[in-house]
């Protein structure tokens, strides 16, 4: 028996169909013009940041040419607290670009040194110190440095802009053909720095810092390639077949292999096998947790991963990612040299970064020995202007290799601010005063 449809009906029909295809169209619309609002911002933010990253390389060069020739302490202590400044800036760019899977080491290490060896010859000639004909020749090779980087970041920011991909599909596809200029910008850029002078200085990026051996790895016994990929699999929380390898590891003085996956990397060290770093790069674009959720988030993760006895320190949110800090707690003991950094999405709760190397390079089984100062002592030690809230004993770094047990003393100041003194155990003195911030999304001290 045949259905015979009206002509009512039919145009009903037509009628029907035809709403719902303008209502997807008007969906599709609507989805696209996301996505290109989308990229718009990714490819916005990529291309702000090398602009920042050159402009910074531009003005640490201006500040090293002027320090050649800055004679007196109050000159090198504004020359220094300008190139901290402008390092500082350039480090903040070099963050938000996805440049993992690419060999920065000394582009990292420049940025972390130069503004940290002009204070320290700042405090000399505060001190009555003379600079030497051999500090100020160092000053002119870093300002040589500077210039090549500054020569080479404009290069890649020309390369970059009048190619006829977008910025960030050159990125997204660094490796291949497509982006092979970015790494090839990055090698010239790496290669224009290593002929970086050795700067041994009293600061915490000195060379003779920055090359210790990891005390958790120098004995440690090599893993495999198979058995380093599943903890890499673990750290970026996703499936080992997800997981790609990269072309080559990492050597140096914590030799690693490196992996990545669609927007991550994750490095694991080939003695002990240990989660150096993992990297997510995307576009965080918006807030919906709480920095407790995040506190939560980022504990669980430890907690996963089979890392314990790390205390939760301070923390700070930037650009909608909160980054927790962790130290080791030796039997109540906080142990601020033995870091882990986790950085959680504020939208969704995603593990987007976590950095286990300044716990790696620093972590062992202590001795502490007996204080001896009691700890009455060391609240008798400060200030009478500070009502003490809390004392308790704690490792901190110092310039040098060494680090120091202290009592902490957590203090309340009359115009109500946080505030640290650190009280050497052995000797009574002061060793440092932080003062504590507390603020929306964030625990910093200062």
């Amino acid at each position: 028996m045949k259905t015979m449809i009206s002509r009512r009906g039919l145009i009903r029909l037509v009628s029907f169909l035809g709403a719902i295809i303008a209502v997807l169209a008007a969906a599709n619309i609507i989805y696209m013009q996301k996505i290109e609002r989308l990229e718009t911002s990714v490819e916005a933010g990529y291309s702000s940041a090398i602009e920042g990253l050159a402009q910074s390389a531009d003005q640490i060069s201006a500040v090293l040419t002027k320090g050649r020739y800055a004679s007196s302490p109050a000159m090198m202590t504004k020359l220094s607290n300008e190139l901290m400044e402008k390092s500082g800036q350039a480090k903040s760019a070099l963050e938000s670009l996805p440049v993992y899977g690419m060999s920065i080491d000394n582009l990292e290490k420049f940025l972390s040194q130069v503004g940290n060896y002009a204070s320290s010859l700042s405090r000399r000639a505060t001190a009555g110190e003379t600079l030497t004909d051999e500090d100020r020749n160092t000053v002119e090779k870093l300002g040589a440095c500077a210039e090549k980087l500054c020569q080479n970041l404009w290069e890649l920011r020309t390369k970059l802009l009048t190619s006829d991909e977008s910025v960030a599909d050159l990125f997204a596809n660094i490796g291949d053909n497509m982006g092979s200029f970015i790494t090839d910008g990055f090698s010239g850029i790496e290669d224009g720095l290593s002929d970086m002078p050795k700067l041994i200085y009293d600061g915490p990026f000195s060379d003779h810092i920055l090359e210790r051996v990891p005390l958790m790895t120098k004995d440690a016994e090599e893993i495999s390639k198979d058995e380093a990929l599943e903890k890499a699999s673990a750290a970026l929380g996703i499936d080992s077949f997800r997981v790609l390898e990269c072309g080559a590891s990492e050597e140096g003085r914590m030799p690693s292999y490196c992996f990545y996956s669609e927007g991550g990397r994750c490095a694991v060290s080939k003695n002990g096998g240990y989660m150096v770093y993992c990297i997510k790069s995307r576009n965080v674009k918006e807030s919906t947790l709480t920095a407790e959720d995040a506190l939560r988030r980022a504990d669980e993760y430890l907690k996963g991963l089979g890392i314990e006895n790390m205390e939760r320190t301070y923390y700070e949110t930037y650009n909608n990612v909160c980054t927790v800090n962790y130290a080791y707690d030796d039997d109540g003991i906080t142990c601020y040299t033995d870091l882990i950094k986790v950085g959680v999405a504020l939208d969704n709760g995603e593990i987007l970064s976590c950095d286990a190397r300044g716990f790696l390079v620093n972590h062992r089984e202590r001795d502490f020995g007996e204080p001896k100062i009691s700890e009455s002592d060391a609240v008798d030690e400060v200030s009478p202007s500070l009502g003490v809230k809390r004392c308790r004993l704690a490792v901190i770094p110092t310039d040098s290799v060494e680090e120091k047990l202290c009592y902490e003393v957590m203090c309340r100041s009359d115009d109500g601010r946080d505030v640290l003194v650190y009280v050497n155990a052995m000797t009574g003195e002061e060793e440092d005063i932080l003062i504590l911030l507390n603020m929306d999304g964030g625990k910093l001290t200062v």
